[in-house]
């Protein structure tokens, strides 16, 4: 039986590029051995995770998710509950796609991340369960993470990380501490904090070193608290962060754990990010879901320590899988080229 393969698509996700590349993108999963089809997303709440949870139980073998994070993180939470999960690609078509940062796919070209699919190469990753819900890179909570509720999705589109930037000059004045209690592995943290956050991959915000020692399938999370809401001070660490020199600092808990709780004291409002959405409201559960989901990567340039998995690393097939995939393209072209020759 041929396998089958949906594409979820963000037709609003960043310049709109993907519409442009989906026929080319349709062709290249095709020649992979995809019967391929294909579902633009509609501005209908849980457009995507709907669509991801039908196709997964209708049988097909491979989902790809284009778009944004948040278009990854809507089809991983319609396939994570199921027992029976397809394979999962990405195309990355929005603003930051961390995600796919994480994963070595590349960013700049819907084409040539199809071709990552292509290839077959995967590995499976650890996804996050917060309350009922699902993520896939961060989960966060505190007045630093706020402005990513506040920059609309337009102005990302265009500015990108400018935006958060800006933004984020005009709330640190403003920014304060929340109480917070929160339980993991080996500990207690009790106190005030601007800010914390789980992360699954090293790329957050599109920095690479927030996170450093992140694992893709290793069952933990980072988990780090920023335990101040000084100015001064948030703008020293921003500068450690950077340079990925915080992990010491006693300013901040960094720390690695399988699961923890977080609630707020003093009934404090404290609202949850997960993967750059608004996810609920503490108190709440997070559990990490080891090697939960099968994802096609580019394996090969992912960092060693960051999978724990062992791995089919054979270059030489993945060149001849990648020779014969563009070799079917040209022949295609040829063929092409040659049925509009003779109707002339």
């Amino acid at each position: 039986m041929q396998k089958r393969c949906r594409i979820i698509y963000n037709p609003t996700s960043g310049r709109e590029a993907i519409k442009n590349d989906l026929v080319e993108i349709l062709n290249i999963l095709e020649r992979a051995g995809y019967e391929t089809s294909a579902f633009a997303t509609t501005p209908e709440k849980d457009s995507a995770r709907n669509e991801a949870e039908r196709a997964a139980r209708a049988g097909f073998n491979l989902i790809v998710a284009a778009g944004g994070d948040g278009t990854i993180n809507e089809v991983v939470n319609g396939i994570a509950g199921l027992k029976q999960r397809p394979k999962l690609g990405i195309i990355p078509a929005g603003t930051t796609n961390d995600y796919a940062r994480a994963l070595k796919i590349p960013r700049e070209s819907p084409v040539e991340a199809a071709k990552v699919i292509a290839r077959g190469e995967s590995l499976k990753v650890d996804i996050g369960m917060a309350g009922e819900k699902y993520f896939v890179n961060i989960a966060a909570g505190g007045s630093l993470t706020e402005l990513t509720y506040v920059v609309p999705s337009e102005v990302k589109s265009l500015f990108g990380y400018l935006a958060y930037f800006v933004k984020g000059a005009e709330m640190l004045p403003g920014m304060k501490e929340t109480d917070m209690h929160i339980e993991y592995d080996d500990g207690v943290f009790d106190g005030k904090a601007s800010m914390f956050f789980v992360a699954l991959t090293n790329s957050v915000g599109g920095f690479e070193k927030i996170a450093p020692d992140a694992s893709l399938d290793d069952g933990k999370f980072t988990l780090m608290v920023v335990k101040t809401s000084n100015l001064l001070e948030i703008l020293k660490l921003f500068t450690r962060i950077l340079n990925g020199d915080h992990v010491n600092d006693p300013r901040v808990l960094y720390v690695k754990t399988s699961k923890l709780v977080v609630k707020p004291i003093h009934n404090e409002k404290l609202m949850i990010n997960l993967d750059g959405e608004y996810g609920g409201d503490a108190p709440m559960k997070f559990k990490n879901l080891k090697q939960h989901i099968e994802i096609f990567a580019n394996v090969k340039d992912i960092p060693e320590n960051a999978i724990q998995q062992e791995l089919d690393k054979d270059e030489d097939a993945r060149e001849r899988l990648l020779q014969g995939v563009e070799n079917l393209s040209q022949k295609q072209a040829d063929d092409s080229y040659s049925v509009d020759k003779h109707e002339d």
